[in-house]
């Protein structure tokens, strides 16, 4: 029997278009039958369940792609946004301290203005343009000069109390010596009891001191130190520094007396430079001492 008998042999039945009719009437009857009486309602949701997990594994792969694409999509999002963030805040940080900055400043300038209005002398606006870079020397340079009729010797203070005192002039410029310049001197007196005295500076943007005060001088801890005005260029009565430190030792004849400047020598950029006070009567030259010898008469007469 060759290989073409065989195939007859197997392919006895009904032809395909035979069968493809049988299986079309026979779901179209089941599909009648459901939709009439619904007797494959229990079978259909036993076969969901057989089938139930095997959807899950079919469809696992795809699921595990999507959550690990979301998750990478998310951290990456994240980072972005926290980037973003971080950003901001650096952000308001320099906006907020530029903020606190001039919140300051204005307080400041509203303080000068209010003590300008407060008191009788007159004074002008100024801004410090330069500071020295020498540690050593006390001074700075202010935006104005000669040509806002700016004198040597006028006196510099902010809101709090004195700062210096304008010792060079130029056209546009002035060059402020600062009372915390060493052995810079500032006729004060003790605004409790009225003790006079002079401040020197110690050559320290923090520090003041009172040299050749007796041990039993009555000054204390916190006594507020301010221009007597004897001198002829402080105006009297502006505050110039803070007691702090008072060592008494019975074995030196001096007390040691450190104090604190009131003004801020070393704060702020807004001063004023005070109008400068009438002319004093001159300080009369000492009398010539006679000398001795010429004076002493001869022996014998």
């Amino acid at each position: 029997m060759d290989s073409t008998q065989t195939f007859q042999v197997f392919n006895r039945g009904p032809s395909p278009g035979a069968r493809l009719v049988f299986f079309v009437v026979l779901s179209l009857l089941l599909m009648f039958v459901d939709t009439r009486f619904r007797y494959l309602e229990s079978t259909r949701s036993v076969l969901s369940v057989l089938i139930s997990p095997i959807q899950r594994l079919a469809t696992l792969p795809y699921s595990f792609l999507q959550e690990a694409g979301d998750f990478f999509v998310t951290q990456n999002s994240l980072l972005n946004a926290k980037k973003a963030l971080q950003r901001q805040h650096e952000l308001d940080a320099i906006q907020m301290l530029q903020q606190q900055s001039l919140m300051q400043e204005n307080q400041q300038l509203r303080n000068i203005l209010a003590l300008q209005q407060r008191n009788q002398f007159t004074a002008q606006f100024a801004e410090i343009v330069y500071a020295e870079r020498d540690v050593f020397r006390r001074k700075v340079l202010l935006n104005k000069g000669s040509a806002s009729t700016v004198q040597a010797g006028q006196v510099v203070m902010d809101d709090k109390g004195i700062v210096g005192q304008v010792t060079r002039v130029f056209p546009w410029l002035s060059e402020v010596t600062l009372i915390t310049e060493k052995d810079h001197a500032v006729p004060v007196q003790v605004l409790r009891n009225g003790l006079r005295s002079v401040a020197f500076g110690a050559g320290d943007t923090s520090q003041l001191s009172l040299r050749y005060m007796p041990v039993s001088t009555d000054i204390q801890n916190g006594d507020i130190l301010v221009t007597s005005g004897i001198d002829g260029l402080y105006p009297p009565g502006i505050p110039v520094a803070k007691v702090e430190k008072i060592e008494r030792d019975a074995a030196y004849p001096f007390a040691r007396i450190v104090c604190l400047p009131v003004g801020g020598v070393d704060k702020f950029r807004h001063l004023l430079i005070l109008s400068s006070m009438p002319k004093q009567v001159e300080r009369p030259e000492p009398e010539p001492v006679p000398d001795r010898q010429k004076t002493r008469k001869p022996v014998g007469h």
